[in-house]
């Protein structure tokens, strides 16, 4: 297969980069995903340790969230690493990676999109929330997540094992999606399914913005309780922030348009522009997660510190009596 994007060949640029700039690189990688999901780690940690959250839709969507962006990274960051050690593997493996990061990909603005729907039902249907946010009903809707996500995605799939030979999942490739699923229909196919999900997604997302920014002003004009004002201005920054990660996500669907059009203006820096584009579009939008739920939400930080001081003085014990029995 021809592995050459955005008009250029790639096995001629990718290694430009000088040996110190290549392990740079996929050291601030990995170390990013490592931290990364060592924080999700802990979220996922503190969500199995506190029986509070399992009877929360709010929690269980957040970790199912922060499940899929672990999951994400660490697939995404494998393809970065391995194709620097590689360059070419073995299209099987290349096809089993980039399903599992499609996947999740699509996954992400679908969750932010559930969520922003909770926390409407919550601050302008508190009344009605208990009955239409049950546990049952949040396990079918991430069961729908991803049923949606396989609709969208396993077409890909088996378009690719019946109109390529045999022969090509024994060889290697540069693995990037372009590389992979090349078919125009492949193409068509992801243009007007990203479409249509950015559209629902948005739309979800404005709706519910507006109809918690109206509640907001309801609950001030009548000067309702300061408990009541203060929950309605966080879920409608949750929002907001929902919108700020959606809009990075988005990044994925149209980063080829930004890329070739870089590349294009400013071809000798072809390296960096793919390098800048994986960091703000793969990484950034999965350090955004913890934030939303994890640092901002009280309950889950309180519960968090105590699980973070509590791993800290594990730690300094054994050094503590090692220090005493030493002194005797």
């Amino acid at each position: 297969m021809n592995s050459s994007s955005s008009g250029f060949n790639v096995s001629t640029l990718i290694y430009r980069d000088s040996y110190s700039t290549v392990v740079a690189k996929n050291v601030i990688v990995m170390a990013l995903g490592l931290i990364i999901n060592y924080i999700n780690g802990s979220l996922i940690h503190t969500f199995r340790k506190h029986q509070i959250f399992y009877v929360n839709p709010r929690y269980i969507l957040f970790i199912h969230l922060v499940v899929n962006d672990m999951i994400q990274l660490t697939t995404t960051v494998s393809l970065f690493v391995l194709s620097y050690i590689f360059y070419r593997i073995n299209v099987s493996l290349c096809c089993l990676i980039v399903t599992f990061s499609v996947f999740t990909t699509l996954n992400t603005p679908l969750n932010l999109a559930v969520m922003a729907v909770e926390c409407y039902i919550a601050i302008c249907l508190p009344l009605r929330h208990a009955e239409f946010c049950t546990i049952k009903r949040t396990y079918i809707l991430i069961g729908s997540i991803w049923a949606m996500s396989a609709v969208s995605t396993l077409p890909d799939v088996f378009l690719l094992l019946a109109t390529e030979p045999v022969e090509l999942f024994h060889s290697t490739i540069f693995c990037q999606i372009d590389e992979l699923f090349r078919h125009p229909i492949h193409l068509k196919k992801r243009e007007v399914s990203y479409t249509v999900y950015l559209i629902v997604v948005w739309l979800t997302l404005l709706y519910t913005y507006i109809r918690i920014f109206l509640a907001a002003r309801t609950a001030k004009a009548a000067k309702a309780a300061k408990a009541a004002e203060g929950d309605t201005k966080k879920a409608r920054n949750t929002i907001l922030l929902h919108g700020f990660q959606l809009l990075l996500c988005m990044l994925t669907y149209v980063a080829h348009l930004i890329r070739k059009a870089l590349v294009y203006s400013f071809p000798e820096h072809y390296i960096n522009i793919i390098f800048a584009s994986y960091i703000i579009v793969q990484i950034l939008p999965r350090f955004i997660s913890p934030i939303v739920y994890g640092l901002r939400d009280n309950t889950f930080r309180q519960h968090l510190k105590k699980y973070l001081l509590c791993t800290v003085r594990s730690s300094i014990k054994p050094q503590t009596v090692l220090k005493f029995m030493l002194l005797y």
